[in-house]
């Protein structure tokens, strides 16, 4: 049996010293979280605290892939700057709300309203529409 190769893809843009889209497209699962992790955590790593996760072509996404957005949450918290996602597949917002994590995270429907978001959110310590985590 072979083996198939996951669909993911991922690109990104720095849009200003602070701010960094990364879009993904496909399956976010434990065969291509690591590589998305790295990906956000070389972005945190070069001082960007105002981070869109352009969620809107993914199909999946596993616990491993969750937490990569946890904890990549967390880290921009602890930076205090503002990560948000711009979904709009309804497959991808039923697991959030399934996992009580649309409350936890900024959640918008495009990338543009998501960047008007986390730019206004940036510098306030305001990473989700509550403070969690």
């Amino acid at each position: 049996m072979a083996y198939i190769s996951p669909d993911f893809h991922l690109s990104q843009e720095s849009i200003d010293a602070r701010t960094h889209v990364i879009h993904v497209r496909g399956e976010i699962h434990v065969s291509t979280a690591p590589e998305f992790s790295e990906c956000l955590n070389q972005a945190l790593a070069d001082g960007k605290t105002a981070v869109v996760l352009d969620l809107s072509e993914v199909e999946f996404i596993d616990s491993t892939g969750l937490s990569v957005l946890l904890n990549g949450l967390r880290r921009v918290i602890r930076r205090q700057g503002s990560l948000v996602l711009a979904c709009s597949n309804p497959t991808v917002l039923r697991l959030f709300q399934i996992t009580r994590l649309d409350g936890t995270f900024d959640i918008q429907p495009t990338r543009e309203q998501a960047l008007a978001r986390v730019q206004l959110q940036d510098g306030d310590g305001a990473g989700s529409s509550d403070g969690a985590p």
